[in-house]
């Protein structure tokens, strides 16, 4: 599968790509890949470094003739989202991404692709080999675990780069240069309750719901697609609510940058309301396919005989719960009042886990305005303390405000119109972006980002337009070798 993918065009990048997919790299688990592009910058003989903290750091000097230009900082992350379909076996710690071509399209099978953001990694490494590409002297950073966290951004210390400005090439259509993007917390409720046995009298299933589409938690947010855990709490507290519904396990999501696209529950209903719960359960879930039809056509919500587990969670922990599910706020919260089409400000209820006398909530808030950020997560923080939670703020991290005056955005700009006869989309994103935070470290340098057609992203169905990165490749050669004079 990676000869094919070797042979597309521009073969730089892919070829590159094949070799960077072959590497194990989710978040959080980057020992392989810090390793592989460490010893890829040592194989070109160029200044090569890691930081305390994991990030990679390869230098290359000027071409002849560009000395005099200004430096950049060509950067991306080494990390990838590791979401794979329920009935796929693979091993994100041991495999590398299998990969095949459709059409116009580089797709994994049953897998994230990785293209967020291994096409920006395996584009630098195409610049950094090259022998014809005219640029400046380049600085190039591959950080760590953006996905989960962005710590290698926040860890990275001012002064180890020289650059005046900064490519970031994790942008994911191919018609837009970003000048902005959200900034994040993390919001994770948890309580301990007491285990009691289940009532013999009890009927048990397991409540599924699959087939929804997923994708990224900030740039998806406003399409309305499913998110499985919201709609598995409508049928736990619907059952609840009605026919006293106990709750053994809840398990739906996984990381907190994805929407959920899977969550199952293992319940019981006392034998008397047997026959009145399933033909109530099978009416709302009519209601809610019904609901998402044409957003969700491959949703599927299933109600099956199980066996009857051992124990239940104790009702005075179970009921605040799926109340708490059930008015936690999920999708977006405000849109922008200044940026037409940007969401401001959204969350993500993104892992629910119930088992063993413990559960876990865990959400993603985003906005690119800091109070209402905070006044979003708060609200998250005050429904779960309502049941008995506690509540812990995390993995803070700054949106990035825009710069509409900085002077690379007019060379991109120009560049784009010069390249595709049409105007660039200029806009900042609702996704998490390493600007932000490196601008913490580095504010006086410019900061722009790009890339080409990636689609569904943090999700199995990511994929990558084939056609796209051979513009993108074309607009990130013109952009370096008109990178403008030092003043």
């Amino acid at each position: 599968m990676s000869d094919a993918i070797r042979q597309l065009e521009p073969i730089e990048i892919w070829s590159n790509f094949a070799d960077l997919n072959a590497v194990p790299r989710p978040s959080k688990k980057e020992e392989r890949v810090i390793a592989f592009i460490k010893d890829f910058g040592a194989s070109l003989d160029l200044e090569t470094l890691e930081d305390e903290v994991g990030n990679v750091i390869i230098k290359k000097p000027a071409t002849p003739g560009m000395e005099d230009r200004k430096t950049v900082v060509l950067q991306s992350h080494l990390d990838m989202v590791h979401q794979k379909n329920a009935d796929t076996d693979f091993d994100f710690l041991t495999q590398g991404i299998q990969m095949y071509v459709d059409r116009d399209w580089v797709k994994a099978k049953g897998t994230t692709l990785g293209a967020d953001n291994g096409l920006g990694v395996a584009s630098i490494m195409a610049v950094l080999q090259s022998t014809d590409i005219s640029h400046p002297a380049i600085e190039a950073l591959f950080t760590i675990d953006e996905e989960t966290g962005m710590t290698g951004a926040m860890g990275l210390k001012g002064g180890l780069l020289k650059g005046d400005i900064l490519l970031n090439l994790d942008t994911e259509e191919d018609d837009e240069i970003g000048v902005g993007c959200a900034g994040g917390v993390d919001v994770t409720a948890t309580r301990s309750y007491i285990e009691e046995s289940t009532s013999q009298t009890s009927i048990p299933y397991v409540i599924s719901v699959k087939g929804l589409q997923g994708g990224h938690s900030g740039m998806d947010i406003h399409k309305g697609f499913g998110n499985a855990n919201k709609i598995l709490s409508r049928l736990l507290y619907n059952g609840f609510e009605r026919f006293g519904l106990r709750v053994s396990k809840i398990d739906g999501g996984s990381l907190r940058n994805a929407i959920p696209r899977e969550s199952t529950a293992i319940v019981v209903v006392d034998a008397v309301h047997k026959t009145t719960f399933e033909d109530a359960t099978t009416t709302l879930i009519s209601a809610i396919e019904k609901e998402f039809q044409t957003l969700e056509p491959d949703l599927n919500i299933s109600v099956n005989p199980t066996n009857l587990p051992e124990t239940v969670m104790e009702l005075g922990v179970q009921q605040p719960l799926l109340k708490a599910l059930n008015v936690a706020h999920n999708g977006v919260f405000r849109m922008s009042p200044d940026i037409e089409g940007l969401v401001e400000t959204s969350n993500n209820v993104a892992r629910v886990l119930v088992e063993k006398g413990q559960l876990k909530v865990g959400c993603l808030t985003r906005s690119s305005v800091e109070s209402s950020k905070w006044n979003l997560a708060q609200v998250l923080g005050a429904t779960f303390e309502l049941a008995g939670c506690m509540v812990e703020f995390s993995g803070d991290y700054p949106g990035w405000t825009p710069n509409m005056k900085a002077s690379i955005l007019k060379v991109l700009k120009d560049l784009y119109v010069k390249l595709n006869d049409a105007e660039p989309h200029v806009a900042a994103c609702h996704a998490g972006l390493e600007c932000g935070i490196l601008g913490t470290h580095y504010p006086e340098m410019e900061m722009i980002s790009f890339g080409p057609n990636i689609k569904g992203a943090h999700s199995p169905d990511e994929r990558a337009q084939i056609s796209s990165v051979q513009k993108f490749w074309i607009f990130l050669k013109a952009i370096l070798a008109d990178i403008p004079k030092r003043e």
